[in-house]
């Protein structure tokens, strides 16, 4: 027997949306690294994917992070060698 359980993290109120199990759930049910949250309802908790998505393809579209091509032409913005 264990003589520390590690407590999982997460309160009764909170809602997550489970990766594994494509729910959503109160509180500690699965492990942290199996979920997105926590949302303060179940339908914002319902919705995670799809935040996720729009939340990705801001990012993907951010001037400021879009490095597909440095000044030079460069996949990573290197100078090219001689």
């Amino acid at each position: 027997m264990a003589l520390f359980k590690k407590r999982q993290t997460g309160k009764p109120g909170e809602w997550y949306y489970c990766l594994v199990h494509h729910k959503v759930e109160e509180g500690p049910e699965c492990p942290a690294k199996d979920r997105f949250g926590p949302y303060s309802s179940p339908e914002e908790a319902a919705h995670a994917m799809e935040t996720a998505e729009e939340r990705n393809l801001e990012w993907q579209n951010d001037p400021k992070w879009n490095d597909k091509t440095g000044e030079n032409g460069e996949a990573d913005g290197s100078t090219p060698s001689p």
